[in-house]
């Protein structure tokens, strides 16, 4: 199966009123774990590579080149997104390399430094024939900030996407970023709200924090793509944990990756299912 571009997975899914998984890499095992889990799905997939991460790496080549070589050998589609890019020579990155989307977040600048530099960055990618989304109404969570309370006003959301021409808008509508809890509490009602105003796909980001049952929710008032990583993270290690505490000689990493990468395929697998039957979705 080739890799495909983002708007690709993500307008199938509007056309279907169903969600797409969109879950964060750290490392190639979170690559190779993710793609499993959406093969076991049959799912569609969106690996996602943020700033933080490529910071982590040292650059953002050595993940992502190791990313769209998993994603290009996956079994279902499989889409490689640069995520809460900052930098806009970090997009020009993504682009060269071959990413099919990018996230621009200018959210915390002004709302029209956001409007500015979204723009011309939204430009660049269209050229490049990637798909772009950004962020309005900054979703907390990063860096310690956590703000749960901060709204995206759906009239600013309409003049800010016929202003920067964005293919996805990320919006604030009661989650944070990092929750290690999912007992985020959601405002379906401003979700109808956005949904029915906006004429592109919205975007949940912080979905870490959300109930299964909340998620479907979400996507039947009118979510699209459905960002999940800490939640993610946190299968991972639990089971990395579990193994070390049980072997405390073990020194073979790949002994203890396997188990977090077999707990992290699973609930891949789980939560696209979630994400894929809305109707069903139950905590």
């Amino acid at each position: 199966m080739p890799l495909v571009g983002t708007g690709s997975v993500v307008d199938a899914a509007v056309r279907t009123g169903l969600g797409v998984g969109a879950f964060n890499v750290i490392g190639l095992e979170h690559a190779d774990a993710l793609v499993a889990g959406a093969e076991r799905a049959g799912a569609p997939v969106v690996l996602q590579i943020s700033e933080n991460c490529a910071r982590y790496h040292g650059a953002l080549e050595p993940i992502a080149c190791a990313t769209l070589a998993r994603a290009r050998r996956a079994e279902v589609p499989v889409a490689v997104h640069l995520d809460h890019a900052e930098s806009e020579d970090l997009v020009a990155e993504a682009i060269e390399l071959g990413f099919g989307s990018v996230m621009f977040d200018a959210s915390k600048q002004s709302y029209e430094e956001n409007v500015a530099r979204t723009r011309a960055v939204v430009a660049r990618c269209h050229d490049a024939g990637l798909w772009a989304e950004a962020e309005l109404g900054e979703v907390g969570g990063k860096d310690g900030v956590h703000a749960p309370g901060a709204r995206t006003d759906p009239r600013e959301a309409v003049d800010y996407v016929a202003a920067t021409g964005v293919d996805a808008l990320a919006v604030a509508v009661g989650t944070s970023h990092t929750m290690v809890t999912r007992d985020a509490s959601l405002d379906f009602e401003l979700i109808k709200r956005l949904d029915d105003a906006l004429s592109v796909p919205l975007v949940l980001h912080g979905s870490s924090g959300v109930s299964d049952e909340d998620l479907g929710s979400a996507i039947r008032s009118g979510m699209t793509k459905i960002n999940i990583s800490t939640h993610l993270n946190k299968t991972f290690t639990e089971s990395v944990r579990q193994v070390l505490a049980g072997s405390p000689s073990l020194v073979d990493p790949r002994k203890y990756l396997t188990a977090g990468k077999e707990a992290l395929a699973a609930e891949t697998a789980r939560l696209l299912g979630v994400l894929r039957s809305p109707q069903d979705a139950t905590a």
